[in-house]
Formats: C-alpha cells, structure tokens, sequence
C-alpha cells in the first residue's frame, strides 16, 4: 500500500500533468474583464461593461427600463457616440446584415436595369425565410429587387441580387471585404441575408457603421425610407398580363416617430428582435442600434426612447467614443487593425480561484489546485452541455 507520502507525490504529478489544460479552459481562471491592450475601434470606453454615458449640466436622464442585450446612440454626421451599452457585444445580427449587403452590392447595378430570374437564383433559402416573391423566368427591375430587400426584408431578393454579382460566396467575400474595409471588426458573414447562421455575428456598433455609410447611397436613403410600393407579380395564363401586389416596409417605427428615414429591422430565432433607425430633426441625424430585448416591439420602444433622449441630450454630453471613418484604399496603417472588443462581461478570476484556495504567497496549494480542476471539469461539462442543447435554425 502507497504511503501518505507517495500518495501526496503521485497527485501534484497528476496535476502538473493537467495543469495546462486547466489553465486553457476558457472560465476557469480567466482574467477579469480589462479593456484589451490595443486600441479599440471606437474607443477604449466602448469596450468597457455596461452603460457608458458622459452627462454634463442640464444632460436628461437615460431612458429607464431598457431591456436590450446591446445599443449604442451616435451622431450620424460627426460619428460622435452620445451612450452606449455593451456595443461591441458580438450577436447574431438578422436580417440587419442586409444593410451591409445593400452597401456593399447596390452600387453595382442601374436601378433600372432588368434581370430574368432563374429557378437557381431562388433555390436553397433558409427554411422560414422572409420573401417578398419572386417568381423564376420572370423579369425584374433592378429597383423591384431592392424594394423586396428593403420593405419585405425578402431573403428571395436578396439572393437574386447575389447572383447577379457573381454568385453567395463572392456576394459573402465582399461583404467581409466592406465590413473590414469600414473597420467592423465585430463581424463575421457567412449569409448575405441575415439568416441564422452558425458563427454569423456583429455588433450593434458595427451595425451603426453600415447604417452611416450606406445612408451616404441616395439610393440607399431611398430605398430604407420607402413605406410601401408595388411589386410585379405572376403573369395571368388567361390573359398574358402580367400582374402585381403591394409590399410594405416591416419597420414598425416609419412613418410613426417623427423625423425617421428608415434604416432595417430583423428578427429570427436567435437573434431575437434587432434594429437600426436613423432620425433627423432640427438639422441632426441621429442612428440608434438595439440588438437583442425582451420582445419584438421592445425593439421599436426602445429605439424611439434612446432617439428621444439623444435629440434631447445632443450638446449636454461629452462623447464616450467615436463611429471610425473608413479605411482608405490598401487597408491603411496596421495599427487601425484592432482586433475585436471582447464580449464585455466580467469573467470569474484567477484571484477568486486563488481566495477559494486560502494562498496568499503566490501558489495556490494543493487545495487550490482542486479548487481549480473542479472548476475546469464544470467548465467542461457546461460546454458539452450547451453544445448539445444548441440547434442551428
């Protein structure tokens, strides 16, 4: 029978053997939430946890009761950020992706310009897509398509517009060449359209960047703040006419919150409810950016209490960061290439691993090495766990 003391010997060479796996498990001892040590897009205090807000005199008080996961408040024309909460918060972004698609691919085409729809164009679509509906071998104008993009958030549009640039995956290449080239260092696109993707992530400050630049597209301003139109629909076999029906914009906030332009809503399983609105009034344009609140029209009544407190706060707060201009051609210095905000959420720490141990000399002793392996196995469990509980939508 092993003594007391080869016992003791055969587990601390255990756990020097485990020691590094322990250490690499993602909560078990990370550090607590610091800003990262190089420069952050936008500013450092937006990578700081929770609401960041600078009032000076006479400054109204924030909206009380908001719900969201993320939003940010910034001025359209100078960038300045007027608040924010949490908004490099990494998120599925919905159907808010196709602002960067409609900045990205709109320019490309003459509004006026017709494309007959192949039955490939309009084939594979997520299942539970919006469409606006578009019917194959039938003409389109150009305008008709970005109608659907725009008003019925139509996912059928979207990849028919797609197509005509050169097909999904070059469509999703440029549009990470955009996102990069706008310094959203948040995002990652994998569809074109918003929909539920594996991995498919950016930001409510990202987010903002897609909506200033595309709202410098006329088109694009034009497009967002259209209500409602008309769409070409099927041809009659009877009389060969060619029919049509009427679409409108799914914003629930146009044409109801004064002085709004537009920009995008999405909603899907896993993003919850999105949204990104633009407001002018008395010369100013603001953009709001709600990610992720308790319910759908959460989604409206906070992004019309955050424009509502931003038209009232503008002069009366100092900026907490800033919406970055775009890189110029070539990719600029490689000092502006940041990496991405971490999720701003303090993280359990190596000193409250340490504390649970009873050290205070530098080493955790070999209670806080059991500390630390129960905490790397729960750490491990959990993953399984939720990785078994996750459903790609």
């Amino acid at each position: 029978m092993p003594t007391r003391r080869q016992s003791l010997t055969q587990l601390c060479a255990a756990l020097a053997v485990a020691l590094p796996v322990l250490l690499c498990a993602p909560a078990a001892v990370a550090a607590p939430f610091e800003p990262p040590p190089q420069a952050v897009i936008g500013g450092e205090r937006l990578a700081g946890a929770g609401v960041q807000v600078d009032p000076q005199a006479g400054a109204p008080a924030l909206p009380g009761g908001l719900t969201a996961q993320s939003w940010i408040v910034s001025d359209a024309a100078t960038g300045d950020v007027l608040a924010s909460y949490n908004p490099h918060l990494r998120l599925p972004p919905a159907s808010t992706l196709k602002i960067l698609f409609a900045d990205t691919v709109l320019p490309k085409f003459d509004r006026n310009a017709v494309h007959k729809v192949a039955d490939a164009e309009i084939s594979g679509l997520g299942a539970g897509s919006s469409l606006v509906g578009i019917k194959e071998n039938l003409d389109y104008r150009v305008e008709d398509l970005w109608r659907g993009v725009f008003l019925s958030s139509g996912n059928d549009a979207v990849h028919v517009l797609a197509h005509m640039n050169g097909g999904v995956p070059q469509t999703v290449a440029e549009m990470q060449a955009r996102a990069d080239a706008l310094q959203a260092r948040d995002t990652k696109v994998i569809s074109p359209d918003g929909y539920d993707m594996d991995g498919q992530l950016s930001s409510a400050y990202d987010l903002s960047l897609f909506a200033r630049s595309g709202l410098r597209n006329p088109d694009f301003r034009m497009y967002c703040a259209t209500k409602d139109a008309m769409f070409p629909g099927a041809v009659d076999p009877k009389t060969g006419q060619r029919g049509s029906f009427g679409i409108a914009n799914t914003d629930r906030l146009l044409g109801k919150y004064p002085g709004l332009i537009g920009v995008k809503n999405g909603t899907t399983t896993n993003a919850g409810s999105t949204f990104v609105g633009a407001a002018e009034r008395d010369g100013r344009t603001l953009l709001v950016t709600v990610m992720h609140p308790a319910s759908y029209q959460k989604v409206y009544d906070e992004t019309a209490a955050l424009l509502d407190w931003g038209f009232a706060a503008a002069g009366k707060v100092k900026p907490v960061g800033k919406l970055v201009d775009e890189l110029p051609p070539g990719g600029g210095p490689a000092e502006d290439k940041a990496t991405p905000a971490p999720p701003p959420h303090p993280s359990p720490s190596a000193a409250t691993a340490k504390a649970a141990a009873g050290g205070d000399d530098g080493g955790l002793g070999l209670a806080g090495w059991l500390v630390v392996a129960a905490a790397g196995g729960a750490v491990a469990y959990g993953g399984l766990v939720l990785r078994r509980r996750s459903r790609k939508v």
